[in-house]
């Protein structure tokens, strides 16, 4: 029993974040409301989406959320309200546009860049020579004797 307990409770853990008193009435709107906060981060907790966070804002962000979709608002609105107000940041998966795409592309060029170099670095090392001079081969007889 103990241990069924346990497996509800980590399986309800990200449920527990959004109260009873924040659901909308309306199971379809609460479904969109759901679907859209999963895709919201919170702005005080780290990669964590509002509809999971117990944090102050995303209570806020959540009924704000539903506010707007109960006046009417699309999906893409609602979501465009909360970006306008917070910034690309409370999006989890930011759009790949803009100064974004530069964000995305500049990693792996960066990478390729650093390739390059250490390649270049690389081939234009000086050879070592694979024997030793005589007057190489005698300071190692001299070491190697005292």
């Amino acid at each position: 029993m103990r241990r069924l307990l346990l497996i509800l409770a980590m399986v309800a853990t990200p449920l527990w974040a959004v109260e009873p008193d924040e659901m909308l009435d309306d199971p379809l709107l609460e479904n969109r409301a759901r679907e859209l906060s999963q895709g919201l981060r919170c702005p005080v907790c780290r990669n964590e989406s509002i509809d999971e966070s117990n944090a102050t804002l995303a209570k806020d962000l959540r009924i704000l959320l539903r506010e707007r979709l109960v006046a009417g608002d699309t999906d893409q609105q609602a979501v465009d309200f909360i970006v306008a107000r917070y910034g690309e940041y409370v999006l989890l998966r930011p759009n790949a546009r803009g100064a974004n795409l530069f964000l995305w592309l500049a990693a792996p060029a960066l990478l390729l860049i650093a390739l390059g170099i250490g390649w270049t670095a690389i081939r234009k090392r000086a050879p070592v020579p694979d024997t030793l001079t005589e007057a190489e081969n005698a300071e190692l007889e001299k070491i190697l004797r005292s």
